[in-house]
């Protein structure tokens, strides 16, 4: 059996065991994944390096033009993300991160962490050891992380269909070589081009309820054959065919 299947069958045996041996479904989980175990159930009020790798994992769940912060701490906002995740994955929308939640985030992520339908190879086509941009590689490649999964939210919202990224992190250097700004979200790791079917508009569009704070497509100067998705302090928004 493949592994993936393998993880998510074991996954969904706990959670019934855990159920017809009356525990709730919010009680801590012994589940060990490749990549990363939540030991606790994690509510408003909760706070933690665990609770920080769940808002990675649900920053893509937002309402339009919200931002959801990487801080550890959870709050409403944090708790609004899970409940829409949980819903978008048909889970009891609770707002509390418990054993079906993980079970369904553990099914949706592979072994380094990126998201079932990403990979960091997608969002690096420069160079191997994500160096030469504005920021340290390790930080490029935690940025390409956080914007895999709001894509990987945002796939899922438009029915699972597929998303092809051009471009994503760039060295300085990779970034002069295609005429890119100087200022380009791409040196530091958290933008993607997409391309392909949907729509760029449609792409654009959809990605203002996936937490994504910088939004270029057709209508803008160089943006009319692709949608640029980034998350950019200074939050900026241009579309203007597709009436953003």
């Amino acid at each position: 059996m493949p592994r993936r299947a393998t993880r998510t069958l074991l996954s969904f045996v706990m959670v019934m065991a855990g159920m017809v041996l009356g525990v709730s479904a919010t009680a801590g989980t012994a589940y060990a994944d490749d990549c990363y175990t939540w030991n606790r159930t994690l509510s408003q009020g909760s706070s933690g390096s665990d609770v920080t790798q769940l808002q990675i994992r649900v920053a893509g769940w937002v309402t339009s033009g919200e931002r959801l912060s990487y801080d550890g701490q959870y709050g409403a906002r944090t708790a609004a993300a899970v409940k829409k995740f949980q819903s978008a994955y048909g889970l009891p929308a609770d707002g509390v991160a418990g054993p079906q939640t993980f079970s369904k985030i553990y099914a949706l992520q592979d072994a380094d962490c990126t998201p079932l339908h990403f990979s960091y190879a997608e969002l690096n086509k420069c160079n191997s050891t994500w160096s030469g941009g504005a920021v340290p590689a390790a930080t490029a490649k935690t940025n390409a992380l956080k914007t895999m999964w709001k894509l990987e939210a945002m796939r899922h919202a438009l029915g699972d269909v597929p998303i092809t990224i051009s471009s994503g992190f760039r060295s300085y250097a990779c970034n002069s070589a295609v005429g890119g700004s100087s200022t380009s979200r791409h040196l530091y790791g958290d933008a993607a081009d997409l391309v392909g079917s949907p729509s760029f508009c449609t792409l654009a569009r959809q990605s203002r309820t996936h937490g994504f704070s910088e939004i270029l497509g057709p209508g803008y100067p160089g943006h009319n054959d692709h949608t640029h998705v980034a998350f950019d302090p200074s939050p900026y928004w241009s579309a203007p065919s597709c009436g953003i």
